[in-house]
């Protein structure tokens, strides 16, 4: 596809459609957008621009489309799969000025939303009313719902709740010739048609802008109990999660944590409240939650009988509302930890969770064979196991070429074991040359002409999702 530079005519109109202040063209503004969390990828946009209604994107996009302008739609900029890099440079298309919770709808449990709110403000606005958004993150603090709905993020309570493609019920969208549209309905049976929201749902940017988003919600838990689990042997923590599944219980939250992934989170945020001994390889980090203590009380005394089987060391309770923060915040800080040690690669696999085990031996396998180190945690509950690849002294050479080769094993390892190579971060850019271990030419190219129709042009976030050849 060749795509149009912007010139000094494309900036004078979009000034026109948009309001001077709506265009940022320096570039401190944009190497503010050049980067999302995504390794350390680096790609520069001509220009940034921040619209305020739906009106201004469908006109932007309408021109766009005309003038074969490529446009990369930006949320937080969280991503860990390059998804919102502006790599053709172009447009990048700020929704932050879309922060407005429009309304919260008490009586039928639904919240509707512009894509700009922050996740954890979401949150904390419809718990204000006795309503629950579960999905959550590990970046809920800063991430935006929008970008959830790009990428159908999970978060550690997927295991019970399931992730956001779970809880949305309605978009609002822009479609690249600017046409503006809604895909469903407010209601949570809809057999009319081809399912045009779920499609949207983690369709990266690539099909259309979401506008406007309404959420199902359900009602609050009240209470919750956390214990962490300290493991002598890795594979046994993976092995303990299914056991605890077939035991009948379903935490809110199943977390595995190498010992790596826990001793960096906790030097990060300069704690030692956790102290783990020589001999741990890993913790789970497992929450119950509901409306009866006794119960969760009663099940949490069924986890901790459940793990004696294996190799473990003290179970800690959490007992205090502080304590759970810190436990928390070290699992959601893993990421970010584990980035100020290193530039690292985070592959973001996912396999039925019986094959966890497998899986974990077989990534510890590929570092001894090809020489790197790798950090593991994830949402074991549900088979998602991040794999940080650390770069630390490796060679350029190998990081950017070499590498690729066990990559590429461990992702038809995992399609091998009934797995895929994404649970939550998306395809983005730097997973698409990937695609076809999981997907077949006729799928593959399926999914193109989906892109086509909606996208015909393809200005929208090209270069993501469909492998170079």
């Amino acid at each position: 596809m060749q795509f149009s530079a912007i010139q000094p005519q494309h900036l004078s109109e979009l000034a026109n459609i948009l309001g001077a202040d709506a265009l940022l063209t320096d570039l401190e503004e944009r190497t503010k957008r050049s980067s999302d969390h995504t390794e350390d990828l680096v790609f520069l946009p001509e220009i940034v621009v921040m619209p305020r209604e739906v009106d201004q994107i469908s006109k932007l996009l309408r021109y766009c489309n005309q003038e074969k302008i490529p446009i990369t739609v930006r949320g937080a900029g969280t991503g860990l799969s390059g998804g919102a890099l502006p790599i053709h440079q172009g447009i990048v298309l700020d929704m932050q000025r879309f922060n407005k919770i429009l309304n919260i709808d008490t009586e039928n449990f639904q919240v509707t939303t512009e894509p700009g709110v922050i996740t954890q403000v979401l949150q904390e606005a419809v718990l204000a009313h006795g309503l629950q958004y579960p999905p959550d993150p590990a970046s809920k603090g800063s991430c935006f719902i929008g970008g959830n709905i790009a990428e159908n993020s999970g978060g550690p309570r997927a295991v019970k709740y399931g992730v956001v493609k779970d809880y949305v019920l309605n978009l609002e969208i822009v479609l690249a010739d600017g046409t503006v549209m809604w895909t469903g309905a407010n209601v949570l049976k809809n057999a009319t048609g081809y399912n045009l929201t779920q499609l949207i749902v983690g369709s990266e940017g690539t099909l259309a802008v979401v506008t406007k988003i309404v959420l199902k919600l359900i009602p609050a838990t009240t209470t919750n109990v956390l214990l962490l689990i300290p493991f002598r042997k890795a594979e046994e923590a993976c092995r303990a999660v299914n056991s605890i599944c077939l035991a009948g219980i379903t935490p809110s939250a199943l977390e595995f944590m190498e010992r790596d992934a826990l001793d960096w989170s906790m030097r990060f945020c300069n704690t030692t409240a956790i102290s783990i001994p020589d001999d741990i390889q890993a913790h789970l980090l497992i929450e119950l939650d509901g409306h009866n203590e006794q119960q969760l009380l009663a099940e949490a005394a069924q986890i901790s009988e459940l793990v004696t089987i294996y190799d473990i060391d003290e179970l800690l309770f959490a007992d205090t509302a502080a304590q759970k923060e810190t436990l928390w915040q070290l699992r959601r800080k893993v990421g970010e930890a584990v980035k100020s040690n290193s530039v690292y690669k985070e592959e973001d696999t996912v396999v039925p969770r019986a094959h966890l085990p497998q899986l974990l031996k077989y990534i510890k396998a590929l570092g001894t064979e090809y020489g790197f180190q790798s950090v593991c945690y994830g949402h074991a509950g549900d088979g998602n196991l991040h794999v940080n690849i650390i770069k630390g002294s490796l060679s350029d050479e190998f990081w950017h070429q070499e590498l690729q080769v066990p990559i590429r094993k461990l992702f038809t390892f995992v399609h091998a074991l009934g797995g895929t190579i994404s649970g939550e971060h998306g395809i983005g850019l730097v997973q698409k040359n990937y695609l076809d271990i999981v997907f077949s030419s006729a799928q593959i190219d399926l999914m193109k002409a989906i892109k086509h129709v909606f996208d015909p042009n393809g200005i929208l976030n090209p270069g993501k999702i469909f492998p170079d050849n």
